[in-house]
């Protein structure tokens, strides 16, 4: 009987052990020597199909880890939520949202940002189920989820581009700080200043707004990170590649020459060598200063609103 018990006590313990190491509900839990790994998390549903996320944490459970928040690249209409460029951030102790969002093809400007905040909304609705701090948040993306990532930093409150994907309205989609990799900031300067491009069907910026850039100038302005810019925005960093196209480096530049006519935060740094994307956006240059700067953001005693 003793042994019975003992066997059913281990079973139960078990079982309860188990049970606390499953992810959310419909997620695939996976660990490996460092990393617990969350991947498929819905955080919403539009007309019956599901977005999700993956949740990367450090296996260490020490105490609730801050929360950044990646948006992929692809030209608005590829990529995915794998390629998660901040991902080496676990191995310093934050947890690491990649955000799964549609693409251009499904939805236009600007419902692709609107998915992006809902994903937010979501994260810090559940943050204390998953096991993460999310009263401050960061978020970073690489081209034009560089561009998500900032859009989304200085477009808080604006009414026409927050939407109600995933609903959570009673949480905020603000940010605390953003990193742009090698992205655009300035649709409607590329929109009027080189239709020849940028109107061609096949042009990512004539997908993302549904049509000719150069009719289209309300929505490219609306589109654009430099147009949001307000005295409450978070700090920004924004790598950009010496050998990539001028366009990623002079939307750079436009942002920063914004942010400190606002008196506001923005390091800008052109890497020697690097080019669209590469090892170079976190060697020990970069990862001290990204390093830094989530350290003063995410402090419950930082200035960033």
């Amino acid at each position: 009987m003793m042994l019975r018990l003992s066997l059913l006590g281990c079973i139960l313990l078990s079982s309860l052990v188990g049970a606390l190491e499953q992810g959310p509900k419909g997620s695939i839990v996976e660990q490996t020597k460092s990393e617990r790994i969350y991947r498929g998390v819905v955080f919403a549903e539009v007309d019956d199909v599901p977005l999700s996320l993956d949740l990367y944490f450090p296996k260490k459970k020490e105490d609730r880890p801050h929360l950044v928040v990646f948006f992929h690249g692809g030209s608005w209409r590829s990529g995915s939520k794998e390629s998660c460029q901040v991902r080496w951030l676990v191995r310093h102790g934050y947890a690491v949202a990649s955000v799964g969002y549609r693409k251009s093809h499904a939805a236009k400007f600007p419902v692709i940002l609107h998915d992006c905040k809902g994903a937010i909304r979501f994260l810090r609705a559940h943050a204390d189920a998953l096991g993460f701090k999310a009263e401050r948040v960061a978020v970073a993306g690489a081209s034009a989820g560089g561009h998500l990532a900032l859009l989304l930093a200085t477009s808080g409150g604006v009414k026409e581009l927050e939407g109600r994907v995933g609903g959570n309205s009673d949480q905020s989609s603000r940010v605390q700080m953003a990193i742009g990799m090698y992205c655009p900031t300035d649709l409607e300067h590329d929109a009027i200043t080189a239709p020849q491009r940028w109107d061609k069907p096949a042009s990512p910026l004539y997908q993302l707004l549904g049509g000719k850039p150069s009719e289209k100038i309300a929505l490219a302005r609306l589109a654009s990170v430099t147009n949001h810019i307000s005295p409450d925005d978070p700090p920004v960093i924004l790598l950009v590649g010496e050998a990539d196209k001028p366009g990623p480096i002079k939307h750079g530049e436009r942002l920063k020459a914004a942010y400190d006519k606002s008196g506001l935060e923005a390091v800008l740094q052109v890497i020697p060598g690097a080019g669209h994307g590469g090892p170079q956006f976190r060697d020990k240059k970069r990862t001290e200063l990204i390093l830094g700067q989530l350290e003063r953001s995410l402090s419950p005693d930082s200035n960033t609103p």
